[in-house]
């Protein structure tokens, strides 16, 4: 059966929604994932959930074990994966409290895990052209043009490597690059995805502007984290 993977970020931690059935600790051959799967119904469909920083104390983006959790849910039998995410803005057109559907992205990270074909396997080259699902984004963004939400559609996000956030010099070089977005938990998570033939998209929340020093307060990033929810369900009710 073809389950459907919500991949929490840092301000969007459960589907208030979803009919929780059980919670697996798993092990892979990379390791164990950030958090135990959360597995649940929701409408008539089969949702495993996963918090991409961890249950307990939350884990830097660079310590996260991406090829873990990746490939434990594609074991658990999913094959469409939503991730969100935190970023910030760093032109004008992207502020705090938008919502973005990126379908780019540039890598900038370093040292991280970033393949499952290890030394002693056959290089597998992927096309990554297109990093995200096209047919993913496309339900994406029907079904936020269907709830009445003001969504950018496109959009490169820039994975840096934290933890730290960037200086404004990185994040006028990233702009010049051609990057709308920043955040920091993009790649390798969604390479990895691709690796193993999973669809995988991303829904982003700006709750920051690198230039402006702008942040979104707290009662309208769970207002937009409830946006986001509504959204992911309505995908998954559809999907």
């Amino acid at each position: 059966m073809n389950k459907i993977a919500v991949i929490g970020g840092s301000h969007f931690a459960s589907l208030k929604n979803l009919s929780l059935t059980h919670s697996a600790s798993v092990q892979t051959p990379f390791g164990e994932p950030s958090a135990p799967l959360s597995y649940g119904i929701l409408g008539d469909k089969e949702v495993v959930y996963l918090h991409r920083r961890g249950s307990a104390e939350p884990m830097a983006a660079h310590k996260i074990n991406y090829r873990a959790n990746i490939w434990a849910l594609r074991d658990a039998g999913v094959q469409t994966i939503i991730a969100t995410a935190a970023v910030a803005g760093i032109t004008p057109a992207f502020q705090p409290g938008d919502l973005v559907v990126p379908d780019q992205l540039i890598d900038y990270t370093f040292g991280r895990e970033n393949t499952f074909w290890g030394e002693d396997a056959n290089v597998t080259h992927i096309d990554f052209t297109e990093p995200y699902s096209h047919k993913l984004r496309l339900l994406i963004i029907q079904k936020a043009k269907e709830l009445g939400y003001q969504f950018q559609t496109k959009a490169t996000y820039g994975i840096t490597q934290g933890p730290r956030l960037e200086t404004r010099a990185e994040a006028q070089m990233s702009a010049n690059d051609g990057c709308h977005l920043v955040g920091m938990t993009g790649m390798p998570e969604a390479a990895l995805a691709r690796e193993l033939g999973l669809d995988y998209a991303c829904i982003a929340l700006v709750v920051r502007n690198s230039f402006e020093h702008q942040s979104i307060d707290i009662s309208t990033i769970e207002e937009r984290g409830q946006r986001v929810e509504k959204l992911i369900e309505a995908i998954i009710l559809e999907a």
